[in-house]
């Protein structure tokens, strides 16, 4: 019988296939969001002192109604749905979810903190069709900033490397509230030793932005960007807008195509630009049409200069060449104001 490695690697080439399909879907046409990322309840289980994304209480969003948003978004031709949170595995019904968004054809993606894997729940994801996992780990010690340690996780990884029939990426952290830099090192060490993709993220402040990079955790920085993994999500390896950050310079850069090929699904079923942009343009996602997409796609955004949220970057990079912005930021009379949770984890 084939191994769970052996498994993860053919199940690999065929996403690669896929992956071709949609990044030529998308370079035929703009008008459809390439990269979703979708709330099924807020809550979390762990508190990460970084992180606004959580609240401790929230119930999970009904199965009914995340199943209508997901047969919304394919209705929208969206290629990559991901589950993210809060902590998604505290969904009692996620695995449907993610049935239903290979059922239209999508890539399903989960972002979580791992702490909930077992054997069984692994292995239902692999009959659910989930496509790809991301850990993002951010010490290898657990400290008062955050317990997505390698110390705690590594168990968790060792599951996964021994059953899980999706691509597995592990997200090493540098930036705010990492103490340790070579931390990161060591995680994507490990990362790669178990077989796993390693990406390399940049933390951001409340809003999103840029804290800058000491010279330790540059350093940190190019020698994880140098090993040779790619994630199913990243269109391109090289991220010039994730490098400048990690040099502490903005970016020059008219190419945000959130709201149009990026979208942000809140837990009340409102689009959003991204997740430290919560309330714009706060459409609910009933209502989000081709139009939206349209106006929003060549809608300029004046948070991106400092923005480190590395998936819209990725996005962006398959438009970078075509279709400058021409339209000014200007919120709508109606639209929320950035909710900005305090504390959390994602």
């Amino acid at each position: 019988m084939a191994s769970a490695r052996h498994r993860r690697q053919l199940h690999a080439l065929k996403l690669k296939l896929r992956v071709a399909r949609l990044v030529a879907r998308g370079l035929w046409s703009p008008d459809h969001p390439v990269l979703v990322h979708m709330i099924p309840t807020r809550r979390c289980n762990l508190s990460c002192t970084y992180c606004n994304e959580y609240d401790s209480h929230s119930p999970p969003v009904p199965t009914k109604e995340l199943l209508h948003r997901v047969d919304l978004l394919a209705h929208l031709r969206s290629s990559i749905v991901t589950m993210s949170g809060g902590e998604p595995l505290l969904h009692p019904e996620l695995d449907e979810v993610i049935h239903r968004v290979r059922s239209h054809g999508m890539i399903a993606g989960l972002i979580t903190n791992g702490y909930l894997l077992t054997a069984d729940r692994i292995r239902r994801l692999n009959q659910a069709g989930l496509d790809q996992l991301q850990i993002s780990i951010d010490n290898v010690q657990p400290d008062d900033v955050s317990l997505k340690s390698l110390k705690v996780l590594d168990r968790k990884l060792q599951l996964l490397s021994e059953h899980a029939e999706f691509q597995v990426n592990i997200n090493s952290v540098l930036g705010a509230g990492v103490r340790n830099p070579e931390d990161a090192s060591t995680v994507a060490r490990r990362a790669v030793e178990l077989g796993f993709i390693s990406t390399v993220g940049i933390l951001h402040d409340g809003s999103g932005q840029l804290k800058p990079l000491e010279e330790s955790h540059r350093r940190v920085y190019e020698h994880i960007s140098g090993l040779d993994t790619r994630s199913f999500g990243r269109i391109s390896r090289y991220n010039p807008y994730q490098r400048n950050l990690a040099a502490g310079k903005a970016n020059n850069w008219w190419w945000c195509r959130a709201g149009g090929r990026y979208l942000y699904i809140c837990e009340d079923g409102l689009v959003h630009y991204c997740s430290q942009q919560r309330g714009f343009p706060g459409i609910p996602l009933e209502r989000y049409s081709v139009e939206d997409i349209r106006r929003e796609y060549l809608t300029r955004k004046g948070c991106a200069p400092y923005c480190t949220i590395s998936c819209v970057h990725q996005v962006s990079i398959l438009d970078r060449w075509r279709d400058p912005q021409t339209i000014e930021f200007e919120p709508a009379p109606a639209a929320e104001p950035l909710v900005q949770i305090q504390s959390g984890g994602e």
